[in-house]
């Protein structure tokens, strides 16, 4: 007997229903699954990305709809990225919570935006359970999540937790989630309210309204700072000394010119010993820049002390100035924004590295372009230089270096980096009657920190107003215009400037140490003393090299 039409079709709806759910293992009927369709929801989470310091909010948008089970992530992620898949999943699993059995689609918007890293898994995880209803959408109001998963649920710390929660509270969030090892990191940006989580069943819980079955988080005692180098310890080189004190005070770039076991290195490490401590702005800016390298100290959110960077003469480009695949992360250059940079036998560092430093120098920033984005590092440092007068290094009476010899060592510091060194120091050696008569009764870099605070604060206030507190960071153009000096100060300046031993931009440098040497006088106004006494530093190398 033939079937008819009518009886062909509830054997073909049979079938299908068998066929889709061989492919989703969901036996129930048709009219059953479309009034699960109807209930799929689509849930929305928020994390941040960072590009150098700067930071974008990310929404992470989470579908959960019939088909093959599976997960894929949308919006440019990198490898990292692209690997919370299997992280996720697994965190989700061991944390006690079914893992959706749907084709899971996860949007990182903006989707031009490329996505580094692993700290959106807690934000794409989140985002997964509330699609599935695991989690009340209510409470993902307002609130960002940052953090990488293990594989066991564990929130794991991440880079960059400073810049994420400042790009946060600037774009309206009130509220963040971080790993619970970066929650003093984050409690450092006013207006927030930061949650500290160990796993993310506790945070399910948190967000549940449950209360959590872990240990609560406990703030972490920061450790007492070690005590920095004093200048009590170097013995004689008064020059030297003054030099430091005046780098310090005006932010000024130095030269030091001398003899191995002059007391070059010495000084140059007492620098930062002098500096002020930083303002809360400027010790958030250098905290977030170390944030995002991952070089912050264990218990120390917050750096307050001007930094140190002191890189090894065969340091590379991108380890002095940054680099690396994708996003360029921060090099030692940025890391001593605020502090001192410090190259120690710099006519031995690459002659790429030296030319380098020429932006930095000049605007205080960094712009590193790479194929996966551009990079901006903030880079007001002070830069230290130290060299021996030629390759041999050696005393005086056993040198065999020509002059001709000298002069080529001393030129692989290229004439347009030495034009921006404000400081030409010649630090002679140490005779045994200064070795001896100092035996620790010279000045505490305590006394020298007292004069250069006072001269940063004449300095605050004759530039407020402007978006320069330091003589060091002023365009010598605009201190000629708007700070002009009285021409009988400027007179052997002037003559040094037509007789070609300084450059236009050399002479602006010279007017700001004047301005540096009054103001650690107390004076309103720098006069031909002052000025003579900074052209001295200036021509400290060149009169050297003639002596030679």
């Amino acid at each position: 007997m033939t079937e008819g039409p009518s009886n062909r079709r509830p054997q073909a709806a049979a079938a299908s229903t068998a066929r889709l759910a061989a492919v989703t293992g969901d036996a129930r009927p048709a009219q059953s699954r479309r009034r699960e369709v109807v209930l799929v929801a689509v849930a929305r989470t928020y994390a941040v990305a960072l590009v150098g310091v700067e930071g974008h909010v990310v929404e992470v948008e989470a579908d959960l709809a019939l088909g093959l089970p599976g997960l894929t992530v949308t919006g440019l992620p990198d490898a990292a990225l692209a690997e919370a898949r299997d992280r996720v999943r697994a965190a989700v699993v061991n944390s006690g919570e079914a893992w959706p059995p749907r084709r899971i689609t996860l949007a990182l918007s903006p989707a031009w935006l490329p996505k580094k890293g692993s700290g959106f898994d807690v934000a794409l995880a989140v985002a997964v359970l509330a699609a599935a209803g695991k989690v009340p959408l209510a409470a993902l109001a307002g609130l960002v999540l940052l953090g990488e998963l293990g594989l066991d649920g564990r929130v794991r710390p991440v880079r960059g937790v400073l810049p994420a929660v400042l790009t946060a509270v600037g774009s309206g969030f009130d509220r963040v989630v971080v790993p619970v090892d970066n929650l003093a990191e984050a409690s450092l940006v006013p207006d927030v309210r930061a949650t500290g989580v160990r796993t993310l069943r506790g945070l399910v819980a948190l967000l549940r309204g449950e209360q959590p079955d872990e240990e609560p988080a406990g703030s972490t005692v920061a450790p007492e700072e070690p005590p920095s180098l004093d200048l009590i310890d170097v013995a004689g080189q008064v020059p030297g000394r003054t030099a430091v004190e005046v780098a310090a005070a005006g932010g000024h770039h130095l030269l030091l010119l001398g003899p191995p076991g002059s007391g070059k290195t010495m000084l140059a490490e007492r620098l930062p010993g002098v500096l002020p401590p930083l303002t809360r702005a400027a010790a958030l800016e250098v905290t977030a820049i170390h944030s995002v390298a991952g070089t912050l100290p264990a218990g120390q959110p917050l750096v307050t002390r001007a930094p140190f960077q002191d890189p090894h003469h065969t340091a590379t480009v991108s380890s002095v100035i940054g680099g690396g695949s994708g996003i360029a992360r921060p090099g030692a250059a940025s890391l001593a924004h605020h502090g001192v940079l410090f190259l120690d036998e710099a006519p031995e560092f690459s002659t790429r590295v030296l030319d380098a430093l020429r932006q930095p120098l000049e605007s205080g920033r960094l712009t590193i372009r790479r194929v996966g984005g551009t990079a901006v590092y903030p880079a007001r440092f002070t830069l230290a230089l130290a060299a021996n007068p030629c390759a041999c290094a050696q005393s005086d009476n056993d040198c065999t270096c020509t002059p001709d010899s000298r002069r080529r060592y001393l030129a692989r510091l290229s004439g347009p980096l030495l034009d921006r060194v404000d400081m030409h120091v010649i630090v002679p050696r140490i005779t045994r009657a200064e070795l001896l008569a100092e035996n620790g009764v010279g000045e505490l870099s305590a006394r020298v920190a007292e004069r250069v605070a006072m001269a940063r604060q004449y300095a605050a206030t004759r530039y407020a107003g402007t978006p320069w507190r330091t003589n060091g960071e002023v365009p010598g153009v605009e201190l000629l215009r708007r700070w002009p000096l009285p021409r009988s100060a400027t007179i052997q300046a002037e003559d040094a400037l037509d007789a070609g031993l300084l450059t236009a931009r050399g002479y602006g440098r010279v007017t700001r140490l004047a301005w540096t040497l009054s103001d650690l006088q107390g004076l309103p106004v720098p006069t031909a003393a002052e000025v003579n006494h900074a052209l001295t530093f200036r021509l400290g190398r060149r009169r050297a090299a003639v002596a030679a």
